[in-house]
């Protein structure tokens, strides 16, 4: 199997459950997988290309396969959009459309407060506790496409129940992108229900 990049997802890190239980499924099934963590720069300084140059670093060059997880997921989309090198993608609720979507649900006065005042306090799972994130991220999120022009095998799975990215989201990527299966799930945003199931899946997708 081609070497894999594990993304996680805004405000989250490394040591999350969904990423530590793939580390240790993919480690028993002997697979090679790597997990950067994407907030080098501090949570403060966020940006997409920012996670891009990350994403970089740890792939090397490499042909590499991508498991990304909310905006772990679109980051992945991005990438692979950017760099054919990349083998496979699996994405996990990813967070398509992620600039206007965060901008609707904080809605007009809230954004426009986070722009001024350049920064925004947000809940950091990583963390443990709320922090402040620089209005750059969104202002730099602009600057990216909604929906990634990949040209790659990708699996999506995304809950019916998602109340973050809603599954409408992945269903309008995977629209007329024969390369792209959507498996909806009765699950939530986070996708918990059944990670044995969901990590098995990527692993024989990405065996493929």
């Amino acid at each position: 199997m081609t070497p894999v990049l594990y993304l996680h997802g805004f405000a989250s890190s490394p040591l999350s459950k969904k990423a530590q239980h793939f580390a240790a499924r993919f480690s028993a099934a002997g697979a090679d997988l790597h997990i950067p963590d994407l907030v080098t720069a501090g949570f403060l300084n966020l940006s997409l290309t920012g996670q891009l140059d990350v994403i970089a670093r740890a792939a090397a060059g490499r042909p590499v396969s991508l498991i990304g997880s909310s905006m772990g997921g679109y980051l992945a989309a991005l990438y692979a959009a950017r760099h054919p090198e990349v083998h496979r993608l699996v994405l996990l609720a990813p967070a398509f459309g992620f600039a206007r979507r965060w901008a609707g649900s904080i809605g007009p006065d809230q954004l426009a407060a986070w722009q001024s005042s350049g920064v925004l306090s947000v809940m950091n799972y990583a963390a443990g506790g709320p922090a402040g994130v620089g209005w750059q991220l969104m202002e730099d999120a602009r600057r990216y496409e909604e929906e990634p022009a990949i040209t790659q095998p990708c699996l999506i799975y995304h809950g019916a129940a998602d109340t973050v990215v809603p599954v409408e989201a992945s269903r309008s990527f995977a629209r007329n992108r024969p390369g792209v299966e959507l498996r909806e799930v009765d699950d939530g945003h986070e996708l918990l229900q059944d990670l044995d199931g969901l990590c098995q899946a990527a692993l024989d997708f990405l065996s493929a």
